[in-house]
Parts: structure tokens; sequence; C-alpha cells
């Protein structure tokens, strides 16, 4: 039984089809599981959405961006920190614009209801009888601090605290990890897309399973940032600028 994990790609099908393209190179997989965060803010939504349902064997939870699209929340900065503060307002309307912008591009192509209901965690039994568990950020959320590398275990034991998973797999903070506090392995897929680091690869996880033990790998893959890039400026994508600032730096 293998594997393919990844999250966070945010619309940027140059990076999927890198991704994708690698797995075949690694022997394939029996099976995708794709822990959220699929199409908000990037310049192709519609093209994510129909790479992944048409992968054999594709499992799907949301994240906290695509919560967002589908129901009209939104992160920060909120009408009251641009009140408070009115040199927030760029950065606010740049935020409302991109989500309705995706959430128009969804609603169109007939997408709306697929991503309004996706799950919020993924659990699975593997062949060796460990219990799995996919979440977007932390047990039972979406959002907020998830896991980092730096995050302690102290930290890592109070968002799992009420976790009875052997193996959890993340996303949300686009930086990979692999922690064992105690019992618990969590481990971090990184992200897709909009790397928060110096390295722009895109990052996924192999999860090859039997009845004796399971074992997991870290993958990274390069593809064309500058492309990129350039279809969010030829599309006049709202959030261009906040994506030029994860490659250009």
């Amino acid at each position: 039984m293998r594997i393919a994990l990844f999250s966070d790609i945010h619309g940027n099908s140059l990076a999927l089809d890198a991704v994708l393209e690698d797995i075949e190179k690694q022997g394939g997989v029996d099976a995708y599981w794709i822990l959220g965060d699929l199409v908000a803010i990037g310049p192709d939504p519609i093209g994510i959405l129909e790479r992944l349902t048409a992968l054999k064997n594709a499992e799907f939870i949301r994240g906290n961006t695509d919560r967002y699209v589908v129901t009209g929340e939104r992160p920060p900065p909120t009408i009251e920190d641009v009140r408070n503060n009115l040199e927030a307002i760029t950065i606010f309307k740049s935020v409302n614009e991109s989500f309705a912008w995706t959430q128009g591009a969804i609603t169109v192509a007939g997408y709306f209801d697929f991503l309004a209901n996706l799950p919020s965690d993924l659990n699975k039994t593997l062949p060796d009888s460990s219990q799995f568990l996919g979440v977007h950020a932390s047990f039972e959320l979406d959002d907020g601090i998830g896991v980092h590398p730096e995050t302690t275990d102290e930290q890592l034991q109070q968002l799992f605290k009420n976790c009875s998973a052997d193996l959890v797999c993340v996303g949300h903070t686009h930086k990979a990890s692999d922690r064992q506090p105690k019992s618990l392995r969590i481990v971090n897929l990184g992200s897709v897309s909009n790397p928060p680091t110096e390295d722009l690869r895109a990052s996924y996880v192999l999860l090859d399973a039997n009845e004796a033990a399971y074992k997991l790998q870290h993958y990274k893959v390069s593809y064309d940032y500058a492309a990129f890039i350039a279809q969010c400026q030829q599309l006049r994508h709202p959030a261009t600028e906040f994506i030029k600032g994860h490659y250009l730096k």
C-alpha cells in the first residue's frame, strides 16, 4: 500500500503538475490523501480541481482557506482592524478580492458544492493496524498556530492532547517536519505552493505501509516559479503581490 500525501496547493497548477509527475517517477501510488487548502489565493483553482478529481483513489479534506472560500469568512485583518489601523486597508482589500475571485471561479465552474462538502479530517487504519489521522492544522482544527519545526513537544502535546491516533499528518504552516512527542508521531507535509522559506520547491510525502510497519519519506520538487508569477500577473490576480512575496526573496 503506497499513498501520496500533500496539502496547501493554493491554486498553483504548475506546482501540482510537478508533484504529480514526480510521484509517477517514484513508481506511482495506490491512492492520494490531500489535506486541504486546495484552491484559494492562486490563479488556477479550476485547473487544480480538475486535476485532483481525476486522480484515482483520491480523498480530500478541507483547509481553512477552503472554508473561507465557501463561507465568506476571511483571515485577518478584519474590518475592525482596519478601523483601528487604516494602513491595514491595502491588505484587507487584497484578501477580500482574492477570496471573492476564487469563489466566483469555482461557482461558475460548478465546484462550489464539492468544496463546501469537504470533511474536516481523514481517519484510516493502516495495514499494520496503526491509526492514521489526516487534519489540516491540528487536532479538530483547520486553522490556528498549527505545527512548526520549532513547536515544542509540550505545545504539540497540548494541540493533540485528545487525539487517539498513532500517526497524524498535517499541513497549514507550509513547513515540513517529523516529530514524535511520546507515542504520537506528527508529520507536517510542507506545502505544494507558497513556501515560507528560501527553499521554493513543492513538498509532498510518500507513505509506504504493509502488515509489518509503515514508513514515510519527504520529497521536494522544483518547477518554473517565474512562469507561476507570470501567470498571476497575466490574469491580474488580486493576490499577485502576496504570491510574489513567497518567491521573490
